[in-house]
């Protein structure tokens, strides 16, 4: 291994999926305290990677799809990594990495191109794995021959979110030292099953106010789907759907007490953030919670049945409905 070696971590899909490959971050600090860490990402999940204090620079490849080929070679060029860790495959990014004569090249044996863009390939199943796709994740790190086998409660312990940004004082009045502040976040984007308006209609006439105050948030275009919600609860919870960036979104739940969510980004946000996190999940592969849970001390999840047969034999299963708002609430307490 060289004294300072210079190590991209490509992973340019969805936030849930970039916070969890963080802690792979941390590993190769505490191994490596001299490597350079760069992460390669959308611009979308940039406010995520600046979190973590184990990243020393964050490239967009956003932008980079904006460069001429030439231009894109020669920003891999001049990064003069070492290595690249193919986490999220793109075909692209790895012909970019071997053209760049990046001298170590890490990515997964049944992506075909990686034959041919890749010289160090490891055999392993997401989909059929009964591992969280944090450790998954770190089967990555093998070939630098370090530990690799952490537990799930272990590591939490290496996201590094220490640079947490501040919160506008619009959003930060909004809160109360008088209760507890939760967040309930209904909509999901289509990355998971989600548990219905319906049942967090219920869990909002259920849950305590005299204990509670109740946020509901969502993105921009995820408003006008939760508007029969907000319009029914309007003088029960505070409307902050579209209203926040990522940035102040990620503010906002550091400054909350808990999240309620399906199996999305801003679960895995509070979590990461030590915030009390539970997540709706339905046992379907490969979205079940072996694979997907929170795993942070503060963090818990619930799903109807394990062992749903539906869920064995369907796709399109939505046991996760049957969950009672009740259960929820006593996650929360």
């Amino acid at each position: 291994m060289q004294d300072n070696p210079v190590i991209i971590i490509s992973r340019t899909d969805s936030i849930g999926d970039v916070i969890l490959s963080l802690p792979m971050a941390g590993i190769l600090k505490k191994e490596f305290q001299n490597a350079k860490l760069i992460f390669l990402g959308r611009n979308y999940t940039k406010d995520i990677i600046a979190l973590s204090e184990h990243i020393d620079e964050f490239i967009s490849y956003d932008e980079i799809l904006n460069l001429s080929a030439n231009e894109q070679l020669t920003v891999f060029k001049n990064l003069k990594a070492t290595h690249i860790i193919h986490v999220f495959p793109v075909k692209h990014i790895a012909q970019l990495a071997k053209k760049a004569n990046i001298q170590h090249r890490i990515g997964t044996s049944h992506r075909w191109w990686h034959l041919f863009t890749c010289n160090t390939r490891l055999k392993f199943s997401r989909k059929n794995s009964g591992f969280h796709e944090s450790q998954l994740n770190l089967q990555l790190l093998s070939p630098f021959k370090i530990k690799t086998d952490y537990s799930i409660y272990e590591l939490p312990h290496f996201y590094g979110f220490s640079k947490i940004p501040a919160l506008d004082s619009t959003f930060q009045s909004l809160l109360t030292s008088e209760k507890k502040n939760i967040i309930l976040h209904p909509k999901s984007k289509g990355s998971a099953k989600e548990w219905g308006l319906d049942n967090f209609s219920q869990l909002i006439e259920d849950i305590d106010k005299t204990k509670y105050q109740i946020f509901i948030s969502g993105t921009m275009q995820e408003a006008e789907l939760l508007k029969p919600l907000l319009e029914k609860h309007q003088h029960q919870v505070i409307d902050i759907t579209g209203q926040l960036s990522l940035n102040q979104f990620i503010a906002f739940i550091n400054q909350c007490d808990a999240l309620v969510a399906a199996s999305t980004g801003p679960l895995h946000i509070a979590d990461a953030l030590g915030k009390r996190a539970v997540g709706l999940f339905s046992p379907m592969r490969p979205i079940h919670p072996t694979r997907w849970k929170p795993i942070g001390t503060q963090a818990t999840y619930i799903v109807y049945n394990e062992n749903c047969e539906s869920c064995k034999d369907s796709k399109t299963c939505m046991c996760i409905q049957k969950i009672k708002p009740k259960d929820v609430i006593a996650l929360l307490k």
